[in-house]
């Protein structure tokens, strides 16, 4: 076999070890590679995967969320950085729909800017505030010290309800608002969104599915699969988002 041939028979290796890997593009492959002891260049292995046919078409989903102009503009915390230096500083949400047999599915996740692991989920069969607010409820079951985390959304109305606002103030946290209009301002969580919609929701075919076989699907997906096991490009040696946050805790405690 040649090189070439060598190195698809690799990749091909990597996209069986899970049925969620077959989504991977060259800079997960090329990680996915690194971790293996193997270092090769992007061009190489993006030669590979095209003449293999392994390559993916990009689909991005649009925000369903509407400002209300009616609300005080209130300060943009994160302004586009959606970095953090530890767990629990900086939280992302927002809102999207997948459409199943029965009606639209409302997905409400929470994602953790630090590692990128999704540390909250709400679905429900609408989109009102009280599926933000169930969100952030179930948040403060799993994490009960919330004070001065922040939680930046877009300008829905959901989030800019009194009710949404009160469940913050009483749980210590501090809200962030996109500017009206400006998609980019929330765009690490529309990232998560198009990863899920392409990875799973598009290819499971979801609109053939009921809401109750969709919702089990997209938590499996995301506790199971991609907190836990999915390289994650913008983590140190592309760790899954909780292995990520395991081997900092762990750094830190052996310094």
């Amino acid at each position: 076999m040649t090189g070439r041939q060598l190195l698809s028979a690799k990749i091909k290796e990597i996209l069986k070890e899970h049925p969620d890997n077959d989504n991977y593009g060259v800079n997960r492959i090329q990680m996915a590679l690194q971790q293996k002891g193997i270092t090769v260049g992007k061009r190489t292995v993006y030669r590979a995967m095209k003449e293999s046919g392994l390559l993916h078409k990009r689909r991005i989903p649009h925000g369903i969320t509407k400002a209300t102009t009616e609300i005080q503009e209130k300060e943009n915390l994160l302004r586009r950085d959606f970095t953090a230096n530890a767990p629990m500083k900086k939280l992302l949400t927002d809102i999207t729909e997948v459409q199943c047999s029965d009606g639209k599915l409302y997905v409400s996740p929470i994602l953790d800017c630090f590692n990128g692991e999704v540390v909250a989920l709400g679905m429900q069969d609408n989109m009102k505030k009280e599926l933000c607010i169930d969100t952030v409820k179930q948040l403060k079951k799993l994490y009960p010290n919330l004070n001065n985390v922040i939680l930046h959304s877009d300008r829905g109305s959901q989030y800019t309800s009194e009710a949404f606002r009160n469940e913050l103030k009483a749980n210590g946290m501090i809200q962030s608002l996109s500017g009206t209009g400006h998609c980019f301002d929330n765009a690490r969580m529309e990232s998560f969104f198009a990863t899920l919609k392409k990875e799973k929701i598009y290819r499971t075919a979801a609109y053939k599915l009921t809401r109750e076989e969709v919702k089990t699907i997209i938590f499996r997906y995301i506790f199971i699969y991609y907190n836990r096991v999915r390289i994650y490009t913008g983590n140190s040696m592309g760790l899954p988002p909780v292995k990520y946050r395991e081997w900092v805790a762990a750094q830190k405690e052996a310094a």
